[in-house]
């Protein structure tokens, strides 16, 4: 069974949402919950993410909503924090590391935090039980491929093609999946670009696919009250999975 993982923005439009939207998803089939860091330049990410980020910063959002969403879903539903390093290093990553423990978040996902100089944190990682996700793309040669998934833990993400998330693009990506292969046995997930539409294609060969803009899409529809938000992204979710498993 092929896996899906979720990305969403914390806080937007309020924490509360948040909680019901996380736990609506584990229950149509979200095997992982990205909760994403509202962050004023998301540099990997397209214009519905970097809409919901700001929209989320400009209603108050704190790190503490960040940490009150995660004690009440990460008991039920795989919790990943999604975020840019620049919060993680101000507030300190060590604080950041220790609430992860605590609430039971499983992993890390920085994409703006390169592999080589995740080496300098990776230990600290290792110590309290989370996982730095690792980041690999078509344009990486196999021998960095090879260094990049040594001892990579939880899963891997395949970015879907080099730009930002949302993007309608299209990249062969045969030679990065047998380069992972060859090296580990970790789980390989893709993301950027994946819908309802690219699901299956984008599934194949890979373990299964995280989906950002196109549930953030829905989040950000103001003639929708939070109800319908749900329903209409969790309908999305069901489909996905499905596609994935076809």
């Amino acid at each position: 069974m092929k896996r899906l993982v979720a990305y969403i923005t914390t806080g937007y439009p309020d924490k509360a949402f948040t909680i019901d939207l996380a736990l609506a998803l584990k229950e149509a089939g979200v095997d992982s919950l990205e909760l994403g860091i509202p962050f004023s330049d998301p540099v990997a990410d397209g214009p519905v993410i970097e809409a919901a980020n700001l929209l989320a910063l400009q209603k108050g959002f704190k790190i503490a909503d960040l940490l009150e969403v995660s004690e009440a879903v990460a008991p039920h539903i795989d919790t990943l924090w999604m975020g840019y390093f620049n919060p993680f290093y101000h507030k300190g990553l060590d604080f950041f590391l220790q609430m992860a423990r605590d609430f039971g978040v499983s992993g890390f996902i920085i994409p703006d935090l390169p592999h080589e100089e995740g080496g300098a944190y990776r230990k600290r990682f290792d110590d309290h039980g989370v996982a730095l996700i690792e980041f690999v793309a078509p344009t990486d040669s196999r021998e960095r491929i090879a260094e990049i998934v040594e001892g990579a833990r939880k899963f891997i993400y395949m970015v879907a093609y080099a730009g930002i998330t949302g993007a309608e693009k299209s990249e062969s990506l045969e030679e990065v999946i047998d380069a992972v292969r060859a090296h580990t046995d970790t789980p390989l997930y893709i993301g950027f670009g994946v819908d309802e539409k690219t699901a299956k294609e984008k599934a194949r060969g890979v373990d299964g696919v995280i989906v950002g803009s196109a549930f953030v899409r829905i989040l950000l529809k103001e003639n929708l009250t939070h109800t319908q938000k749900i329903d209409k992204i969790t309908a999305l979710a069901r489909t996905i999975k499905e596609k994935i498993n076809e």
